[in-house]
């Protein structure tokens, strides 16, 4: 975002990034970041500042895969979508200053869908060994190796993949900046 010309820090809340069962696949992106948003809502400078929260997903057969938990979880998953098509969603909750005196939320969900190629077990390894796929969604990064080899095409924004759809978050950050 700094590209775009904004300037920020950077600051983290613990957030258990847990949704119901019952929530719809497509719903839990931006349900998770507005989860990380409500963590802003009654801090003193809240009402004068901006806060933007993202949560990203990986849905495949309608079934969400989250941060894997080793690095057999992580196997497993590039294993499953190794040759497939896949959605990603990115959710994204900007908390604002309204006329009056409290933050407002607005959120939105940004989708990329993602054809992998064929896998071998040799590049997972190597991509978990190398990379550490923990912290990301489906447990991989498309600007990492398997994205480098294994995205054959997208439909929908490369960035929304990395975790923010910088695009659309440019254009609702517009709206608050005078």
């Amino acid at each position: 975002m700094t590209d775009a010309g904004f300037s920020f820090t950077i600051e983290t809340r613990p957030t258990d990034e847990l949704f119901p069962d019952t929530m719809p696949v497509n719903e839990v992106a931006e349900y998770l970041a507005r989860q990380k948003a409500e963590q802003f809502l009654n801090d003193a400078e809240a009402p004068n500042r901006i806060v933007l929260c993202a949560d990203t997903v990986v849905i495949l057969d309608n079934q969400i895969m989250n941060k894997p938990q080793d690095e057999a979880d992580a196997h497993r998953m590039l294993r499953l979508l190794s040759g497939q098509t896949h959605r990603v969603r990115t959710g994204v909750a900007i908390l604002a200053p309204s006329s009056e005196g409290k933050p407002e939320m607005h959120s939105f969900t940004d989708e990329t869908i993602v054809q992998f190629a064929s896998l071998t077990d040799d590049e997972i390894s190597y991509y978990i060994r190398e990379c550490k796929p923990f912290d990301k969604a489906g447990s991989y990064g498309a600007q990492d190796f398997i994205g480098l080899v294994g995205i054959e095409r997208l439909e929908g924004s490369f960035y929304t993949v990395m975790g923010l759809p910088t695009h659309r978050v440019y254009q609702a950050l517009k709206a608050y900046i005078k």
